[in-house]
């Protein structure tokens, strides 16, 4: 059943995403309600987005040459620090959080390239579907009550108690990694030539792959449309345009995961490694629900406001199911591929190349909303998104839905990951 090593690190990423979860629809609601401004959403998004892209390429080599484990508990601890410092002093101004939104995000870079590439080692190559559906179900069970979670907290005690409640959640995960068993040899930086060696041999694995190079251009062009529709332009259209609630706010993120959550499902316990075969229906089913969400904001649709919440839940909910026959399949292939030798530094080039083009579409789509209705720039997205899937289908679909062929192995003379 996958492990002791697996479940330590499943709870405790629940326990850490639960917090995030309220703070992610808290932080919104909040800007909103100080500033009224798309703008200023996506310039929050952008504090976050972009140290990951400066500094992703230094955490993958350190992720590569450092215990994975301790970077993994020693950054979900720091950031606790920092949330509770946050409240202690009362650093709540919207250009305070603005700036801790970057030391927030420069520490999630060092986190998340440890916890990417110590994550397939925690189980056989052949579970890897299963461990990540079970894993991204866990991460959705959290987020499904988070949301709904942080809607009523923000309601009840402003964005000051949803950050007590993340701060308390990074120690909670802190709790669980630090029972993971992982050995890993380390290897310590001497000069910065290696710094730079490190991340040259990252980079020519991941031009020599043309799988993971299919996989990369294809996630940058989905990135740069799928990021800010996420981000700014649902968030806007739900408080904006709909006046939603708070409460109702978080509840449609819920519905969202609720989808989602059981998609994995449907995958770790029914299809497993075959669900890249049904990547491109997912995608087309996406775009549907897309257009429908286009048809729910704009003025053709003349809803009330308790008719469009019940239609956005519906249109989340199966939204979601169907996101998980994407996400799961790819995340699969690519930590097959990649051996664990190479697999931080490679790993955090691919996210800083996808960080790289989301910020193109977040520039945009602030300002664009600030101008036009929400349901045009949606549907301008869905346009782009459109012509990139089709051309992928049209010349790649036998890589994206295939099964990697050859997967490189171990580097001879690397350390060994341990158990």
């Amino acid at each position: 059943m996958l492990g002791r090593n697996f479940w330590l690190f499943a709870v405790g990423r629940f326990i850490s995403q639960l917090g995030w979860a309220v703070q992610d629809v808290a932080l919104p609601l909040y800007v909103l309600d100080k500033t009224h401004s798309g703008g200023m959403m996506t310039l929050f998004v952008l504090a976050e987005v972009v140290p990951v892209l400066i500094v992703m390429p230094f955490a993958g080599v350190i992720g590569d040459r450092y215990n994975r484990k301790w970077l993994m508990v020693g950054f979900d601890l720091a950031r606790g620090v920092l949330l509770f410092g946050i409240l202690a002093f009362h650093l709540l101004g919207i250009y305070q959080l603005l700036l801790v939104q970057v030391v927030m995000g420069t520490m999630s870079a060092f986190f998340g390239a440890a916890t990417n590439a110590m994550f397939p080692d925690l189980v056989e190559p052949d579970e890897l579907e299963r461990a990540n559906s079970i894993a991204g179900s866990s991460n959705i069970l959290a987020r499904l009550i988070g949301p709904a979670l942080g809607g009523m907290i923000y309601a009840a005690g402003g964005i000051a108690l949803a950050l007590l409640v993340n701060a308390v959640s990074f120690f909670g995960s802190g709790l669980f990694e630090v029972m993971i068993r992982y050995e890993w040899e380390v290897r310590e930086l001497e000069s910065a030539s290696q710094v730079v060696r490190d991340i040259k041999e990252g980079l020519h694995f991941l031009h020599s792959n043309r799988y993971l190079m299919t996989i990369m251009t294809f996630t940058l062009f989905m990135a740069a449309l799928g990021q800010p529709f996420g981000a700014v332009v649902m968030p806007y259209a739900f408080r904006e345009v709909l006046r939603f609630s708070s409460q109702q706010f978080g509840l449609l993120e819920s519905f969202f995961m609720g989808g989602m959550l059981v998609g994995n499902l449907v995958i770790a316990v029914k299809v497993g490694k075959k669900a890249g075969r049904f990547l491109f229906t997912a995608l087309f089913l996406s775009g549907l629900m897309i257009l429908a969400f286009v048809w729910v904001i704009s003025p053709l649709a003349s809803l009330t406001r308790h008719q469009a919440f019940i239609a956005l839940a519906a249109i989340g909910a199966a939204w979601g199911a169907v996101e998980a026959f994407v996400n799961v399949p790819l995340n699969s292939k690519i930590q097959r591929a990649i051996p664990t030798e190479l697999r931080g530094r490679v790993m955090s080039a691919l996210i800083v190349l996808m960080n790289a083009s989301g910020p193109l579409g977040l520039l945009a789509a602030g300002p664009l909303l600030d101008r036009y209705p929400a349901w045009l720039v949606s549907l301008g997205l869905w346009t782009g998104m459109g012509a990139v899937v089709f051309y992928y289908w049209a010349r790649h679909r036998d890589v994206l839905t295939g099964e990697v062929e050859n997967a490189p192995g171990t580097v001879r003379g690397s350390p060994s990951p341990g158990s």
